[in-house]
């Protein structure tokens, strides 16, 4: 059964607490305004992000960002708890320097949207904690939820680091190398740069090895990877700053505002615009 939080001023989801039995809930491709973290038991099952599939087994946390697509199917029996937040509850940018969520858990252009859990009985605890106060209509209870919530996503960051360390001591080779070398070059010029034959250039590889090197690791091509980028900078801008579209689009590289809304919806689903409103940003000039 779901514990819901709703905001009052505006009627939305605020804040979700959900355990479940079953995948029924995310047996089809949906996208939601607020992020969603699935932590998820079950022998085997198959995890839709991005229109990439993942199979995965076990215990595995699924970090999900707002309006990122995504699906879950299972032939097993699979059970877990389902955590929802509205940027308007918690501003994970305005926290970055304290949890470093955003580029790790959530809009991650490069790495995985998941991570096998190591130590799962600590998210269970805090689970029944946070579970625990969404029962009580007490004073303060924002103030409480909020920390429970960051301590969660402090466990969460510090389990996919260690994740992803261990995944890059796995494949560490030459390949594995010129990928690095590609996610850093497209980091320090994706305002400017946008076609990935300007980074095969830049890394003196032909634009086919670097395809081949992009799809083999990643499961994306270059020109996915070049965007993903270009999007989550796009989603920042419009989260964290009162900017007209026309600017963000001049920032990122595009001179037509019109062809960049047209990206921006096609790899998002909504308009600049409709993605400003409904993930908060009107609320942010306020507080």
């Amino acid at each position: 059964m779901a514990q819901i939080i709703i905001d009052k001023q505006n009627g939305e989801l605020a804040f979700r607490l959900e355990e479940f039995n079953d995948l029924s809930q995310f047996d089809h491709l949906q996208r939601r305004n607020y992020y969603s973290i699935v932590l998820l038991n079950g022998i085997s099952y198959e995890l839709s992000v991005d229109f990439q599939s993942f199979k995965l087994q076990e215990n595995q946390m699924v970090c999900l960002a707002p309006y990122q697509p995504f699906m879950f199917s299972s032939k097993e029996k699979c059970y877990g708890h389902l955590l929802n937040f509205h940027p308007d509850f918690f501003c994970t940018y305005r926290h970055q320097n304290e949890i470093e969520t955003e580029g790790l858990l959530f809009n991650n252009f490069h790495g995985l949207p998941y991570f096998t859990v190591s130590d799962q009985s600590l998210f269970i605890n805090l689970i029944d904690q946070i579970s625990q106060e969404m029962d009580k209509d007490s004073i303060a209870q924002h103030e409480v939820l909020v920390a429970f919530l960051k301590v969660f996503l402090i466990e969460a960051v510090r389990q996919k680091k260690q994740f992803d360390k261990e995944i890059v001591l796995r494949t560490s080779d030459f390949k594995s190398e010129t990928l690095q070398n590609l996610v850093d070059a497209i980091e320090s010029n994706y305002c400017k740069l946008h076609s990935p034959q300007e980074y095969a250039d830049k890394l003196c590889v032909s634009s086919k090895t670097l395809a081949g090197i992009v799809k083999k690791y990643l499961n994306l091509t270059p020109s996915s990877l070049i965007s993903n980028r270009i999007i989550i900078e796009a989603k920042r801008e419009l989260y964290l700053t009162s900017k007209p579209i026309k600017q963000i689009a001049a920032y990122l590289g595009y001179d037509d505002e019109f062809y960049f809304s047209r990206f921006f919806k096609k790899k998002v689903g909504v308009s600049p615009d409709i993605y400003r409103k409904t993930v908060g940003f009107a609320k942010l000039e306020s507080e």
